[in-house]
This record gives C-alpha cells, sequence and structure tokens, in this order.
C-alpha cells in the first residue's frame, strides 16, 4: 500500500515537471516563430518587401 502511495506521488511529480517542460518549449516556439515571421523593418504586415527594378514574383523569402 505504501509503495503505491510513493508510486503516485512520483508520477505526479514526473507530470509536473513534464508539464514545466512542455510550457518552456511553447515559450521557446513561439519566440522562434516571431523572429522567423519579423520582416526585416521590423513591421509585421505580412507583405514581401519591393525590390526596385526587379518582377514582383518567383521570389521566396
Amino acid at each position: 500500500m505504501e509503495r503505491e502511495q510513493e508510486n503516485k506521488v512520483e508520477m505526479r511529480q514526473r507530470v509536473r515537471d513534464l508539464q514545466s517542460q512542455v510550457d518552456e518549449l511553447k515559450d521557446l516556439v513561439n519566440t522562434l516563430l516571431s523572429v522567423i515571421c519579423e520582416e526585416p523593418d521590423g513591421v509585421h504586415s505580412g507583405a514581401a518587401p519591393t525590390i526596385p527594378d526587379q518582377p514582383g514574383t518567383n521570389y521566396c523569402m
């Protein structure tokens, strides 16, 4: 009986640790996505910058 309670306590601690790791990873992913999506001028408009005297197609950013 005592061993079962110890197992439950260990399991709860493990779940808390894993939840903490998940939360940290979510923050990291959100930060990385923000950096990836940010445009060079720092504006989050979603529009790609225009390049003078060049056609506006076939560019990948």
